[in-house]
């Protein structure tokens, strides 16, 4: 047996999916109206969806931030699986998108404990650092690449000890190792990736789940 991480077919993508993914019908019906869109490829997958409504459930996350909602997938997946009394902070800019996602926290009786503010992202951090520092369990972040770095540093003064923070993308389509790949958004993830590896702040794992996610708990 190989000590790298297994190859995922097409065949065995399917095949995982099919033995472990536990979507609601809502769900399914919100990736299929992504689907429609230019910009489905920001959609995270579904089995990603599943591994982040784990993760709130095994560090019993009860206070959660997400930078980045786009047409509220992932929100969605974090919110069923937070306590009735839980929260959920939702950084967008975007009202079109974000108009979808509202529509499927309703239909899914969720939207009682989504906050969704649609400013910049940095600004809404900000303020929250000022008002509840330290206090958040777990923050998704899965936005504009170049300001990973802000967005992690915000998170890390917004979070528990103990608390988690998940990046996205950060292997970014394989253009990570891809040395002539030197656009803006690359270069950016590049960066971050090389400085939370030398981070003493926090431990690490990157994970290669949909386009690389990595968990990183505060000390």
């Amino acid at each position: 047996m190989s000590n790298e991480s297994i190859q995922l077919t097409s065949a065995l993508h399917r095949y995982l999916l099919d033995v472990s993914l536990h979507e609601t019908p809502l769900q399914c019906e919100l990736r299929e109206e992504t689907a429609t869109l230019e910009e489905r490829n920001m959609q995270i997958a579904p089995e990603q969806g599943q591994f982040m409504a784990l993760l709130i459930k095994l560090v019993d996350a009860k206070h959660v931030i997400e930078v980045g909602t786009f047409t509220g997938y992932s929100a969605l997946s974090m919110a069923l699986a937070l306590p009735d009394d839980g929260e959920l902070i939702c950084c967008d800019i975007n009202e079109e998108w974000t108009t979808i996602a509202e529509k499927y926290w309703k239909k899914a009786g969720v939207a009682p404990r989504i906050d969704l503010r649609l400013a910049p992202a940095a600004e809404t951090l900000d303020l929250l650092i000022n008002e509840r520092p330290h206090s958040f369990d777990l923050i998704f972040i899965d936005a504009d690449k170049p300001s990973y770095q802000r967005y992690y540093e915000s998170a890390l003064t917004l979070l528990r000890t103990n608390g988690v923070v998940l990046i996205d993308n950060t292997l970014w389509g394989g253009d990570v190792i891809d040395e002539s790949k030197q656009d803006e958004d690359t270069i950016a993830i590049r960066a971050f990736n090389h400085a939370l590896s030398k981070d003493t702040r926090v431990e690490i794992s990157m994970l290669p789940v949909a386009d690389g996610l990595t968990l990183a708990r505060k000390r």
